[in-house]
């Protein structure tokens, strides 16, 4: 194999390997943290070890990321090596000052539009149920320690409300989009404080065998972006279990930030 072959596969690794949604992410993930385990990116991204095995070994084989051995665990960091391989081959020669000049625009609309907090979860079920998981007050109360109360038709209220018999709502909103079983968009506010309003965008999506819950929280200022940072996962997770296995944890009732 001549030395422009070889090349060649390693830039066709590359692309494949950035292809699928899930790794780029966990590139993400790493740019943001690196040196993680494989549990606490599965945490993260709510998938099973044996899948996020699989894409991990993608990565490393495009050389993408490195692993070090620390006792028991396998540490994963970010190799940022073919991708500059790639910016030096097309771009850097040619068109580096005005990309860069375009990247900084880029950048600041993307700022102004960036969602506050993202977070995918997989999960072993069908979308027709995990959109009954979200919307009917029953099942929200196992998991959520909240009832989400609505008809769910676009322009009609909703409230999170507390499932401890108080009867008292933490957030209400509308609902702004209603697709079921794929998507579901509604505004969140305080009931006492309509100042301040933040969007929640639940996306499900059928991806190979099960169910991949994308949910976007969007408007959130920095204190309540670094509350919901810590509680979507621990409500997404508990739905996850309750699907696949029947049962879920008891949640304590738990303020939602709005805005």
């Amino acid at each position: 194999m001549q030395v422009n072959d070889c090349i060649t596969v390693g830039v066709d690794k590359v692309f494949k390997a950035l292809a699928d949604e899930t790794r780029r992410y966990l590139l993400d993930r790493l740019r943001e943290e690196n040196g993680q385990t494989l549990g606490e990116l599965c945490a993260r991204l709510g998938m099973t070890r044996q899948s996020a095995t699989q894409h991990l070994a993608v990565l490393e084989a495009a050389n993408l990321i490195t692993t070090v051995r620390r006792g028991r665990e396998k540490l994963h960091y970010l190799n940022p090596v073919p991708l500059h391989e790639v910016q030096q081959r097309w771009i850097e020669r040619f068109e580096q000052p005005r990309l860069r000049g375009l990247d900084a625009i880029k950048r600041q609309a993307e700022a102004a539009m960036k969602p506050d907090f993202v977070y995918v979860t997989y999960i072993r079920s069908t979308p027709e149920k995990v959109w009954e998981a979200l919307t009917d007050a029953d099942l929200t109360a196992t998991y959520w320690a909240h009832r989400n109360v609505s008809d769910w038709q676009v322009g009609s209220a909703w409230a999170h409300r507390r499932a401890d018999g108080s009867d008292v709502d933490d957030v209400v909103g509308e609902v702004l989009v209603s697709d079921p079983p794929n998507k579901l968009v509604t505004t969140w506010r305080d009931p006492a404080d309509d100042s301040w309003t933040s969007t929640v965008t639940y996306l499900v999506q059928s991806y190979g065998g099960t169910v991949r819950l994308t949910v976007t929280h969007e408007g959130l200022d920095a204190p309540a972006r670094a509350q919901v940072a810590h509680g979507w996962p621990a409500v997404l997770s508990n739905l996850k279990s309750l699907l696949e296995t029947g049962g879920a944890l008891p949640m304590p009732p738990w303020e939602m930030p709005v805005g």
